[in-house]
């Protein structure tokens, strides 16, 4: 299994991962909320959108702006059960994990902090 730090360099090296970016907006959205807060919002986003086995709008849920979270999910592939799959080797049409979930939303929160660096 591949840590952090190698999802994010395979995800770097692809056209279409590497193209999102969180904007300013996104970036003072964080620091008003502060981390803990969008941590919160990736776990119910995560648990809601993602976990369930059956998602009847897949590949379609997630949008790719209005939210912070959104972003990190298209630029981690974790924004559907297909992408997850690809990049992951996550089975479709099966529940996701309590430690599945936790993973998803540790590379997103991980994402996320290396953009705030920037």
């Amino acid at each position: 299994m591949q840590t952090i730090d190698e999802a994010l360099e395979k995800l770097n090296r692809s056209k279409f991962r590497s193209g999102f970016h969180l904007n300013e907006k996104d970036k003072e959205y964080i620091k008003n909320k502060g981390m803990e807060t969008i941590r919160s919002h990736a776990e119910a986003f995560i648990r809601e959108r993602l976990a369930p086995a059956q998602i009847p709008n897949d590949g379609k849920q997630t949008p790719t702006r209005g939210h912070p979270v959104f972003k990190a999910q298209h630029a981690c592939a974790c924004c559907c059960r297909g992408c997850l799959n690809k990049w992951y080797k996550v089975p479709k049409n099966k529940e996701l994990t309590k430690s599945q979930q936790e993973k998803i939303v540790n590379l997103l929160m991980a994402w996320i902090q290396k953009e705030m660096e920037e």
